[in-house]
């Protein structure tokens, strides 16, 4: 596995919410725009389960995709709430991230450990 210090996860997280601001303007300012991938490595999937965002984002390591999850209240504008976690994935495995009430989120490595994407994420919104 790969450490990711707490500056790296503020710069992944700074970094990602700047790809929000160029990529689409969500309808409201509290809306999170989703990307739900698949993605290559390095590249975010953008998510809200209930009440929760969600930002993750992998590498490829030894044939495996190493992911990185960050989740945060939806409410919580300066992300003080965010936490994460980090998960070795398989071609094929995949992982549930539980978001609020039974909401879950669902993320896929695909083959050859090239691509990360979500699965039965619901889509607030389409992408412009």
């Amino acid at each position: 596995m790969f450490s990711l210090s707490r500056n790296a996860l503020g710069l992944a997280v700074a970094s990602s919410l700047a790809v929000l601001t160029l990529s689409a303007t969500p309808t409201m300012a509290t809306e999170m725009v989703q990307s739900l991938g698949p993605v290559s490595p390095q590249q975010p999937i953008l998510a809200t389960v209930g009440d929760k965002h969600i930002i993750a984002f992998f590498t490829s390591d030894n044939g495996q995709c190493q992911v990185q999850v960050v989740m945060w209240d939806a409410a919580d504008l300066d992300a003080r709430s965010a936490g994460g976690v980090r998960i070795r994935l398989n071609p094929g495995q995949t992982a549930s991230v539980d978001g609020s009430g039974n909401e879950s989120f669902t993320l896929k490595c695909g083959d050859r450990a090239e691509t990360l994407s979500s699965l039965g994420a619901t889509r607030q919104f389409a992408l412009r």
